[in-house]
Parts: structure tokens; sequence; C-alpha cells
């Protein structure tokens, strides 16, 4: 079979299409023929081995597992002993991260309980964009950030995954939401319908006069001080992702100083079933940025890493 394989930290140039041995199933495992997977930060982190610490999950000198990719969408081809969820045929998806990586290949063999099922109106490619960004988003707004009706909500990070589907989210409680973010994907944001759009790099909103009752974060990049300032009384802010240092110090802020501010630590594919019952009901619709062949996953990878990205960056292999 075909996969990207990643030998050693550094330019996304370095990434290889491999043909390897096709993977068999364990026990309790299934292998799935994938058809399509996303960039995530993981991926970006393992291929670069930046920030460093990361390297201790990876490995110190060169990735422990070489082929990157924890989501995907695709089809049961074959089961190993013990699986009890799943038959040859079943199309399924998942955030995988819990039980391993490797969705950037043609087929992986995974524990079935990395996967649900699809829903047969569900496409490949909508699946794959849903399986991780739709569950920080759900479990980031809703779980940890207990959005209500008419909320005053933004976004950071708003037109990535999970920003686009936080608004989405956020609407059918009838919120009011800004979100932030810059170059091309304004555009992109307004023709979704945010209700106030700002650029990064023209405004700081954590300097501005308005104050929102729920903040969800994708890209924090400052300290938790600066944050409150624009929360109102009863506020939450909610990272889900962004600078170590930065997440290290919500953490913190949270832990031991008892802000109304937190980490999302993400409990995967907990939250599908609500995910599904949106999609199909036309409350949702992930944004996609392409798809992309497997031969173009090195630049895919490189484009999201620079942020030019416009919701999931999803790459197309069967």
């Amino acid at each position: 079979m075909k996969a990207i394989v990643c030998e050693s930290y550094g330019p996304t140039s370095q990434l290889k299409i491999k043909v390897i041995e096709k993977p068999i199933p364990k026990e309790k495992e299934v292998m799935v023929k994938v058809h399509c997977s996303a960039v995530n930060d993981y991926d970006w982190s393992m291929v670069t081995g930046k920030p460093t610490l990361y390297r201790l999950l990876f490995g110190l000198f060169k990735p422990k597992n070489p082929i990157p990719g924890m989501e995907l969408s695709g089809v049961v081809e074959a089961c190993g002993v013990g699986v009890k969820n799943f038959t040859g045929g079943d199309e399924v998806y998942g955030d995988i991260s819990r039980y391993g990586f490797g969705s950037f290949a043609e087929y992986i063999c995974i524990n079935e309980k990395a996967l649900v099922k699809k829903p047969k109106n569900m496409s490949f490619e909508n699946a794959a964009a849903l399986s991780h960004a739709a569950n920080l988003a759900w479990q980031g707004m809703v779980d940890l950030g207990e959005i209500k009706d008419g909320m005053n909500v933004l976004i950071n990070g708003a037109g990535g995954g999970v920003g686009m589907i936080g608004f989405q989210i956020a609407k059918t409680y009838n919120c009011t939401v800004t979100g932030v973010d810059t170059g091309d994907k304004l555009l992109t944001m307004k023709e979704r319908g945010f209700d106030q759009v700002i650029d990064y790099k023209e405004e700081d909103f954590t300097k501005r006069d308005e104050k929102y009752d729920l903040i969800l974060d994708a890209k924090t990049t400052r300290a938790p001080k600066a944050y409150m300032k624009v929360l109102n009384t009863d506020g939450r802010y909610v990272t889900v992702g962004g600078v170590l240092g930065r997440l290290l110090q919500v953490f913190f802020a949270q832990k031991i100083l008892k802000k109304p501010v937190y980490v999302l630590p993400l409990d995967a594919n907990k939250d599908l079933d609500k995910i599904q019952e949106l999609y199909e009901s036309g409350k949702i619709k992930p944004v996609i940025d392409g798809p992309y062949p497997l031969e173009k996953t090195p630049w895919a990878i490189q484009h999201f890493g620079e942020g030019k990205h416009h919701g999931k960056v999803i790459v197309s292999i069967n």
C-alpha cells in the first residue's frame, strides 16, 4: 500500500510517499480502507518536531510512528479476533488519536473503539472533516463553555475547522457570533454569516470595549489576564489549542487561581452522535479545503501550518 512517511523532523518537503506492507488487524482491531483523512496541528508538529517539547510524545530524535494522520473516514475491509461492533463493508469514521496514528495511508489497522459508523448521507469528505474539529467545538462550547441561548460569543481562529463548526453550533443557540482571523478567511466568514469579523492583524480583540459571554479560542497566544478583560461577569473562556506556554498559563489560572478560563481535555468521538444529528438536520456542514490527492499531502500540511487554509484541509486517499 501507499503511505506518507516522515523519517525525520524537518520541513514538509522531506515527506515521502512510500510503498509499504499492508497491515494485518490484531485482536479487537479493524482494517480500514481509508477514503479521506484531515490535516491537524498534530501533523504539523509531528513533521516539524516543533515545539521541541512535543518530541517527548512523538519521539526524541525522529517520529516513533512515521505515518502522520489522526482522523479518517473509510470502509472496514477486515476484522481481527474479538471485534464486536463492525463487519466488513461498514462505512466508518473517527478521531483515532487515543489508539494510534497513521491515517495518511491507503489502509490502517486500529482498535474498533477508535471508530463509529458513518451515516449513509454523510460524505467521506465531510466525515473526515467533522470527527475531530466538531468534537472540539461541541465540547468547548457546550460542555465547558456552558453556552446558552442568546449569548454574545467570540471565536478566535474562526476561519479554521473548529471555528467554522463552532460558529454553526453557536447559531443553533441563537447567539451573536464574532469571528477573529485574517486574510481571505474573513471573506469566507462573512459569507457564512458571522455577525462581525475582526482581522487580528489590524485589531486586538482583547483590547476592545465589547465583552463576551463565551470565548472559544483555537489560537491561544496571550496570557489569561488579557482574556479576562473582555469577559462578562459570568463569562467563560475555553481554549482548544494554541501556543504551548500560553496553554499552560491558562491551565494554571483555572486550577490554581480559580479563574473562569479552561483548557479543553478532549474526549475523542464522545459527541459524534450529537454532531450527526446536527449534520442530518442541516444545521452544521463543514467548510472543506480540498480534497487534495495523497501526493499533495506534504503541500497540504504546509498549507495548514502557514494558516492559509479555510476550514478543514482534507486529503482524499482512495
